[in-house]
């Protein structure tokens, strides 16, 4: 702790008259509050003016050390309201959204919520402490794994930015699939034209770059430590070397879906390939020999198909496109059929699928393929369901399968194949079941792929999305690159399939992201979402139990655990989001201006006269408060009976709370967190729906109490919701009525 760090607390607060809060609120009650905390109190009219500005930098450069800003929402004027975090506790108030632009002017009941926010705020500045940053000296190399067209453009885009690199491949030569290809679909305008792959160049730069280590025909061994602390073990021609790194991407791409399980196509009958056998057979000059009159393209072979690849490949239609020019390049007499499901060209790509249109040796048809078989020498390709309307049967030389894109993270060996074929089986199951409530939290998938050897806790590999297939969990709205794994990037195939030219640029993000990593790392700082966090998780050890609960439920394997099963923090791994703090039974997880304490003392700090009926709402921040304050944006009115306490995530919530508020006399507990599901996630993976399971088992907290369950409820809310924020409220307002008033209010 450093010696500002140590000086007595002393506590300013500052209260805004502009922006209609001086026009809506008793300014001089309200600021009569902190004055009986020993608080020193001023007003002024425009506290992010130049002048107001002055007045708090003035007061803070004499010796203040603890700002209470009573203004406009936290998340507004970020720029004027910004002190040294080491040396300055700052608490925001937010009394222009929260208060007076959502409820009546000169309201009491307006008034009332002024000032219980105002008193909340003023119980955390009290406890809240400045960051003691966890700093160490640390790499601020970059790891590449895999040596296709995504990790050589990872590496050459880390090495343009100054980082150190290091590379690893575990095949002898770098290039990946790229390598095999003939051309690569159309990169200029107008789009209609494929284009020779630039691979030997990318290889050309990366091997002559100085600030690029390569291991090619090499393995990863073990990687242990945490972000700007990698410690990776390399198994290179029979010897092992190890690597301090700061941050890894994971860019090994993808392998092609087994086509031995679609003899339903055909597959194992002469001159059936699949798109990337065909693609092989283009560029070696063995297709030219063959000469093939008429080729026949299936598409979707085993994709789209609930009992093969259940999800699109996204390239298959442009390949077949391409590969069908190859055709009509070769020959202009010969002719290409393409039968799809459905035709997926994006972007740019759709000129190119035009102009193939227009070539009267392709034709293209929607419909079902039911058999390939063979008649005197030559397929016969039977389909139903045409855009014709009528079956069809056409005679080919050959008859090409579209198969899908499989990530190595789920086949890269024997086990790792294994358990994909088991989640796809578990997963065919559960999606012709009827959804069933759980009593246990289902544990994160992981396939034992062998690539990364990690030494977590939670396992050697990255944690898979739900029904994702082997593809890694991150947060694929917000922040597509991040893993659950703190410091390591997915890029190109291996995190969703795309085609060559998307995996450059996913490359080149996931690169940056790796170089914020260590960059935030070195200064102490969380990364994604809260970069600007300098706190980690304080664990007073002597009373864990060896729950496990922290180990087991934080989201990105934080911890791991020493002899005896107690949690041993990787702060370097934290993304400070708390959820260990909310799943510790113990509560022994603090976080410096974040703790059970703290949001304890901020949910019995306002007053709780009867016949007033009063709520805690935990607010996660990043949907439901920025929801709150669009909805006060928008001049939304909604009860203002709430009073809202901000959670990191609502992963936050600690039973303890639900007891102690309810105590003290609240009337309920309102939490509103990220929606979680398929098309949603919370901005810390597992939060949201961490708090609503925790909250599956409050009806023995309330039980305890004598209170009804109805008293306290979980909403998931987006970050678009806001207009739905006002309903939200008040329906719990109006169950709450019909319940009636918390029976311990007023002792």
């Amino acid at each position: 702790m450093t010696e500002e760090q140590a000086q007595p607390k002393k506590i300013a607060a500052y209260i805004c008259t502009g922006c209609d809060i001086g026009d809506s609120l008793d300014i001089e009650k309200l600021a009569s509050i902190p004055q009986g905390s020993n608080i020193e109190t001023k007003t002024h009219e425009y506290l992010c003016g130049e002048e107001g500005a002055a007045m708090i930098q003035s007061d803070i450069d004499g010796g203040v050390n603890t700002v209470i800003i009573a203004a406009c929402s936290p998340r507004a004027k970020t720029d004027v309201f910004k002190y040294d975090p080491l040396t300055v506790v700052t608490e925001r108030v937010n009394l222009r959204e929260g208060v007076v632009w959502s409820h009546e002017p000169n309201d009491e009941d307006t008034q009332s919520m002024a000032e219980d926010q105002l008193k909340m705020s003023i119980a955390k500045a009290q406890k809240a402490e400045c960051p003691d940053p966890y700093k160490e000296e640390i790499s601020r190399t970059i790891l590449v794994v895999g040596g296709g067209i995504t990790g050589l453009t990872a590496a050459a885009e880390a090495s343009k930015a100054g980082s150190q690199v290091v590379l690893v491949e575990k095949e002898p030569e770098l290039g990946g699939y790229v390598a095999k290809l003939k051309s690569t679909f159309p990169s200029s305008a107008p789009y209609e034209e494929p284009v020779e792959p630039d691979i030997q160049e990318r290889i050309k730069a990366v091997e002559e770059d100085g600030n690029i280590k390569v291991y090619t025909g090499a393995k990863i061994e073990k990687i242990v430590g945490a972000p700007g602390m990698f410690d990776v073990t390399i198994k290179q021609n029979g010897s092992s070397q190890t690597e301090r790194i700061g941050a890894i991407v994971l860019a090994t791409g993808f392998v092609p879906y087994d086509a031995t399980k679609l003899d339903h196509l055909g597959y194992g009958l002469d001159n059936v390939v699949t798109n990337f056998e065909f693609e092989e057979m283009a560029k070696s000059g063995e297709l030219a020999q063959k000469a093939p009159k008429s080729v026949v393209f299936i598409q979707c072979a085993g994709s789209r198909d609930p009992e093969h690849l259940p999800y699109c490949s996204s390239v298959c239609c442009m390949t077949s496109l391409k590969q069908a020019k190859y055709i009509r390049d070769m020959d202009s007499d010969a002719m290409a059929y393409i039968i799809y499901k459905d035709m997926r060209t994006p972007g740019q790509y759709e000129n190119f699928y035009k102009k193939m249109q227009d070539d009267e040796g392709v034709f293209l048809t929607k419909g079902e393929v039911t058999g390939v078989s063979e008649d005197g020498g030559s397929l016969v390709v039977e389909a139903t369901d045409t855009l014709l309307g009528e079956d069809i049967k056409v005679k080919a030389d050959m008859v090409v399968l579209a198969t899908g894109m499989v990530p190595t993270t789920a086949i890269e060996d024997e086990a790792a194949k294994a358990a994909w074929e088991e989640y796809l089986r578990r997963g065919r199951e559960e999606d012709q079941q009827q959804p069933q409530e759980e009593e246990e939290l289902p544990d994160a998938r992981m396939i034992p792929s062998g690539i990364l050897n990690l030494d977590y806790m939670q396992g050697p590999e990255l944690p898979e999305l739900k029904n994702g297939y082997g593809f890694p969990d991150s947060h694929y709205i917000c922040f597509p690159y991040e893993t659950r794994r703190t410091g390591i990037y997915a890029a190109g195939p291996v995190r969703h399939p795309m085609d060559s030219a998307a995996s450059v640029e996913d490359a080149a993000g996931a690169a940056l992201k790796a170089i914020q990593c260590v960059e935030l790392t070195a200064q102490g700082r969380a990364v994604h979402p809260r970069t600007w966090d300098m706190t980690y998780p304080d664990l007073f050890t002597q009373r864990c139990t060896q729950c496990k609960r922290c180990t087991q439920e934080c989201p990105f394997g934080m911890y791991n655990e020493d002899e005896k099963a107690s949690p041993l923090p990787n702060p370097t791994r934290c993304r400070r989001c708390g959820v260990c703090l909310g799943a510790c039974p113990e509560r022994i997880i603090s976080f410096k201006d974040f703790s059970i304490d703290i949001v304890g003392s901020m949910g019995k700090a306002f007053s709780n006269p009867e016949g007033k009926f009063k709520v805690v709402v935990f607010a996660c921040e990043n949907d439901a408060l920025p929801a709150l304050d669009m909805a006060g944006v928008n001049r939304l009115k909604y009860s203002p009976a709430i009073r809202v306490i901000p959670l990191r995530c609502a992963g936050n919530l600690n039973l303890v709370w639900v007891a102690d508020i309810l105590s003290a006399g609240a009337d309920g507990i309102l939490i509103l967190g990220c929606k979680h599901g398929d098309d949603y996630q919370c901005h810390f993976i597992r939060g949201s729906e961490l708090c609503e399971y925790r909250l599956g088992k409050v009806q023995e907290t309330l039980n305890r109490l004598m209170l009804e369950a109805e008293r306290v409820q979980f909403r998931n809310i987006a970050i678009e919701d806001y207009d739905k924020v006002p309903q939200i409220i008040d329906d719990f307002m109006k169950r709450l009525e019909e319940i009636g008033p918390n029976p311990f209010k007023g002792f």
